[in-house]
């Protein structure tokens, strides 16, 4: 056993260099677990700075200065972020309140139909099952108020840390894009010369994540400002929060607009009943989805991540698992690194027996 592990140890980490990312890679995953939440600030102000770093460099090719480049990026970022505080999100609150204040009555509703079933299809479903369901989501909505309520108790927190995120944020924002160049330039200088392997995978990464991650940026505001006019167009309640959703639903490759058409299905049902309007919006709903996936989609990301599909679901679990809604976010792009350093990882080849007789 032991001879067997040292075989394997001498393959994969006989290599200085190898040995060394791993260190790093590691010493990076304990930092993002201890100290990921005091950290959050810079983190969110580098993955900001690098969605912009594109525009910035856009600007420079039109040969403007640099400074001027970077002030007329953060001021765009600086009103995207306004709007999207004052407008936007009070906007989406105020939907979602009143959708909460409505689920007693439309849960009252979906208990009529169910207890309707059990009538009309006694050989499938019977009541007592019917009434335990009802009995569940009763349960959940219950729970769903005592979130409501912790929150509003535990806002003056929130509200502060929401303070302290918008002021920081900005200001690390502008700094990672003025002096990006010599940030890198001073990191880079505690690695060692010989560095092949590392150059390897920042190639492989650097061009394809940063093109995904803008890509997928410019999705969900696409897809959600089309879904959110498109549904004031058919006059259909929350049209603002079922656009915020249907946005964020393409961050779940696969089975993201497979579940957000159960909330946009039932508003629309609970609104208008199985008549011209519902199926007017549920047929426009198809097309923005067949339009993402056919059009959008391939013409923002011409250089497709190289992933099989079941890695990517994969990605999507573990990693939304672990770190919520930015796991899912970066699931793909995580799932590219640990590609692109098991494809770059020096193997020392085993010598066969043929070739030590040769």
């Amino acid at each position: 056993m032991r001879k067997i592990f040292s075989k394997w140890i001498e393959r994969y980490f006989s290599d200085e260099e190898a040995l060394l990312l791993f260190v790093l890679l590691g010493v990076a995953l304990l930092v993002i677990l201890t100290l990921g939440q005091a950290l959050a600030p810079v983190f969110a102000g580098i993955i900001l700075a690098f969605l912009m770093q594109g525009g910035v460099n856009r600007l420079r090719q039109l040969k403007v200065p640099h400074l001027l480049s970077v002030v007329l990026v953060f001021v765009g970022f600086v009103g995207a972020l306004a709007a999207l505080l004052l407008i936007v999100m009070p906007l989406a609150w105020k939907q979602a309140a009143t959708l909460f204040n409505e689920l007693p009555r439309i849960l009252s509703e979906i208990q009529a139909v169910l207890l309707l079933l059990p009538e009309r299809y006694p050989e499938f479903i019977s009541e007592a099952r019917i009434l335990e369901l009802i009995n569940l989501a009763a349960a959940e909505l219950s729970q769903m108020g005592q979130w409501v309520l912790t929150f509003s108790l535990n806002s003056i927190t929130s509200i502060i840390a929401l303070l302290i995120y918008l002021v920081l944020v900005p200001i690390l924002v502008f700094f990672f894009l003025k002096d990006g160049a010599s940030l890198t330039h001073w990191w880079v200088s505690f690695l060692p010369e010989k560095r092949e392997m590392m150059t390897k995978v920042w190639t492989e990464m650097d061009d394809q994540i940063a093109n995904y991650i803008r890509g997928k940026v410019i999705e969900i505001v696409v897809v959600g400002a089309v879904t959110y006019v498109t549904f004031i167009f058919l006059g259909i309640n929350y049209a603002a929060l079922l656009g915020i959703l249907v946005g964020l639903s393409v961050l779940i490759p696969y089975i993201g607009a497979a579940l957000v058409t159960l909330p946009v299905a039932l508003i629309a049902f609970f609104q208008w009943g199985w008549s011209g309007e519902f199926m007017y919006l549920m047929i426009a709903y198809g097309i923005i989805q067949a339009l993402d996936g056919n059009v959008l989609v391939p013409l923002l990301f011409s250089e497709a991540v190289n992933l099989h599909p079941v890695a990517i679901i994969v990605a999507v679990l573990v990693f939304g698992g672990l770190w919520g809604f930015w796991g899912v976010f970066f699931a793909i792009p995580l799932a590219t690194l640990f590609k692109a350093i098991v494809s770059a990882w020096p193997k020392v080849q085993q010598v066969t027996a043929e070739e030590g007789g040769a």
